[in-house]
């Protein structure tokens, strides 16, 4: 429920002429603080940001970071800096009037601040060109515990015809320090969030994505700039950001003459200069960032608390533990199949099957994925019952179902592409390329809209205990052009990822007790945005063990445990069962691998770890994260959970591979009340074992965890452990 708006500063008009004393807006969480300050020549520039001020300092002492006279205004920190103005580097907006004029020139018009939702609180600036009727309004929302602010910009204009906008950026942000180094995160397809570390010296760097639907595919939409120093987990000071946006992003790190730092985050302008009519409003995407003076440790605690509160989909509630057919399966199944899969998932004891791909198409069998994608009725032969069969037969055996679908794409041999081939997005003279034998369905046209929503409304109407599904999107746009009428080829890739928001509003708004996995190809999608209508993500099709800890470990910098999926399957089978499970049980766990391929010893292990899982998810699903060992620095990996209410703490040990004779030291812990007394206890061990462990069912203070630790790793290959501390 919205809170009365709030007005905290008196809003302020002003003429084209006018001048203005020095005007400073203040935007503050509990811990960072951003000052901007309106300038007399009418103008609006950051003057200060980092760690919160004291309230007696005067915000009117603040100076310019640097200031270069001329004719007309004053150069430096400008807010929202229009490319073809004083600022040689690089803008945060650029536009092409109707009458060709290639600049603006924006002046302080207002603002205000206001209670927002969940105890936030929203900075809204207004700002207006003087010679032409453009505005451009700055969005400020901040959430104080959690230390997180996020921004926006809106541009519209009433000029007589349509104006171009060749750059609209989210953030524009400055730094100043002596030196800058940026943590970002590539990818690939079972190679998700690859963590590299190097300095920003003089100049741009530009980290980007232009494939339009699986955008996340080669780079990852997040980045962590530590200021003075190098990123480092517990200690310096480092800005973390993200972009909430489906689509294609452009994050810019600048280092000026002076060695200045902006870091300018938003739709990626590649390919897409947006042609906006009059009384049109272009509302670009969120941007997210904390700034963290304890590293990145804190700054993730920071965004996992933000997300579970107040972003991730159903971010308080809980999650479904699961089992999909697969990797048990792949396209050769039937119904008495998947029946036995269902008495599995039983016997297992999760709380739901899920069927994956290869269910549907008739005239185009989806026997492999090569044919039926776009075709969602089931194939007759393999499913002669039909969906509602198969809900029915997990149900009858008290467990949920839930179904994979990827509807945003279809196979050129469907039924679809023959009826409907201009629904498809594809360039009218020229040879068409087909990414994994598949395209991309043209969500401009609110036809394929209705299409692809009517998907879901009709599988959900003819099975309203349907509870789950794992939505995928494999391809990337291969060929960008839209057939549909009247779309502005310059404005596709944003009205696509708009049109894909429109089809998720209406699916939230009709089934919002409906959870959904997001899937692209593995990790190729994964932003705020999208998480807002999704309940999780999948983190990567690579499930080996040993490459999940260090996936896993780049997630957690920017993502809950709850929201990021993870598998136990026969991936890396030298791993045991119990070290594949115990990587999975670190995140929202699920299985991908059949009881009949196990040991006696390993079902029941993994029958006993889902009680155990289930009985510790309110502390698996913290947010307060601290990531002790990295597997980025040697051969081990050790994470640590807190239960929010502080009654006790989770920790992950796993050997990776040892070097033989290496010195193996304690772990020290983090977070526990140091004057507090922990009893030590290894849980979800193996059937009738015991723990090896010489710490467990011993009793620590927290300020002995903390300062000396617990020798929980050795010297043997893929070995794990799960402890469990338990405050008197």
């Amino acid at each position: 429920m919205n809170k009365p708006f709030i007005t905290l500063v008196a809003m302020c008009c002003l003429s084209a002429s006018s001048v203005v004393a020095k005007t400073n807006i203040s935007i503050t969480t509990n811990s960072t603080q951003l000052v901007l300050q309106v300038k007399d020549n009418g103008r609006l520039y950051q003057t200060y940001l980092g760690e919160r001020l004291s309230a007696a300092t005067n915000l009117d002492n603040l100076a310019m970071p640097y200031i270069i006279p001329t004719s007309a205004s004053i150069a430096g920190y400008e807010a929202y800096p229009v490319m073809g103005t004083e600022d040689y580097y690089e803008p945060a907006f650029e536009i092409r009037h109707a009458d060709g004029n290639p600049t603006s020139v924006l002046k302080y018009v207002s603002h205000e601040q206001r209670a927002a939702e969940d105890g936030a609180t929203e900075t809204v600036i207004r700002l207006k060109d003087s010679v032409y009727p453009v505005n451009v309004t700055l969005h400020y929302v901040t959430y104080p515990k959690e230390n997180i602010i996020r921004q926006w910009s809106e541009i519209s204009h009433n000029e007589k015809k349509p104006v171009q906008i060749g750059r609209y950026a989210s953030s524009m942000l400055y730094f100043e320090n002596s030196c800058y180094y940026l943590n970002e995160f590539g990818s690939d397809w079972a190679k998700e969030m690859r963590m590299q570390q190097a300095p920003l010296n003089y100049g741009r760097k530009i980290v980007d994505t232009r494939l339009g639907t699986r955008a996340n595919m080669f780079t990852q939409p997040f980045f962590e700039v530590g200021l003075g120093g190098k990123v480092s987990e517990n200690e310096g000071t480092v800005v973390m950001g993200t972009l909430g946006w489906t689509g294609n992003f452009r994050f810019t790190f600048e280092v000026d003459h002076d060695n200045a730092l902006r870091i300018i985050s938003g739709i990626n302008p590649d390919a897409s200069r947006y042609t906006l009519k009059s009384g049109e409003t272009f509302r670009t995407p969120d941007f997210y960032f904390t700034i963290s003076t304890k590293g990145v440790g804190e700054g993730s605690r920071n965004f996992q608390r933000w997300a579970v509160r107040h972003q991730l989909y159903k971010g308080n509630d809980d999650r479904m533990t699961l089992l999909n057919n697969w990797e048990n399966t792949y396209f050769d199944f039937n119904e008495q199949k998947l029946t036995e899969l269902i008495g599995e998932a039983k016997d297992l004891g999760v709380d739901m099957f899920l069927l994956d791909d290869g269910w549907f198409g008739n005239k185009y069998p989806r026997k492999d994925d090569h044919a039926g994608l776009g075709d969602w009725d089931e194939t007759a032969d393999k499913l002669p019952n039909g969906i509602p069969y198969l809900v029915k037969a997990a149900n009858d055996r008290g467990v949920e179902f839930g179904l994979w679908i990827e509807p945003e794409m279809v196979n050129p041999k469907s039924e679809l592409a023959e009826k409907h081939p201009e629904w498809i997005l594809r360039l009218p003279n020229r040879d068409t390329y087909n990414f994994r034998n598949q395209l991309v369905l043209d969500l401009t046209n609110p036809k394929v809209q209705e299409y692809v929503y009517g998907i879901i409304d009709k599988l959900m109407k003819q099975n309203p205990r349907l509870k789950f599904f794992k939505w995928d999107c494999n391809s990337p746009i291969t060929n960008i052009y839209s057939p549909y009428e009247g779309q502005n080829q310059g404005n596709l890739y944003i009205d696509y990822v708009r049109g894909l928001y429109k089809v998720l509003d209406r699916i939230h708004k009709n089934y919002p007790e409906l959870r959904m996995m997001l899937c692209s190809g593995g990790g190729g999608r994964c932003d705020y945005e999208a998480l807002k209508y999704f309940t999780e993500y999948w983190c990567s099709d690579n499930t080996d063990p040993v490459e999940r800890l260090f996936i896993q470990w780049g997630y957690s910098h920017f993502m809950p445990s709850k929201a990021m999926c993870a598998h136990v399957t026969e991936w890396n089978g030298r791993a045991s069962v119990k070290f594949r499970v115990d990587v999975a049980f670190a995140c929202k766990l699920g299985f991908d691998i059949g009881l009949k391929k196990m040991s006696d010893e390993d079902r029941l292990y993994c029958q006993s770890a889902i009680k155990e899982y289930n009985r510790l998810k309110p502390v698996i699903f913290s947010p307060e994260l601290y990531r002790l060992v990295s597997p980025y620095e040697g051969n081990h990996c050790v994470l640590q959970r807190n239960a929010e209410d502080g009654s006790k703490a989770l920790l992950f040990a796993y050997d990776i591979h040892p070097r033989y004779g290496e010195n193996i030291l304690p772990t020290r812990l983090q977070g526990l009340d140091p004057d507090a007394r922990y009893t030590v206890k290894e849980v979800s061990l193996m059937p009738g074992r015991q723990s090896w462990l010489d710490c467990d069912g011993k009793t620590y203070t927290g300020d002995y965890l903390m300062k000396v630790g617990l020798t929980l790793l050795s010297s043997n290959d893929m070995v794990s452990h799960i402890i469990e501390l338990i405050r008197e």
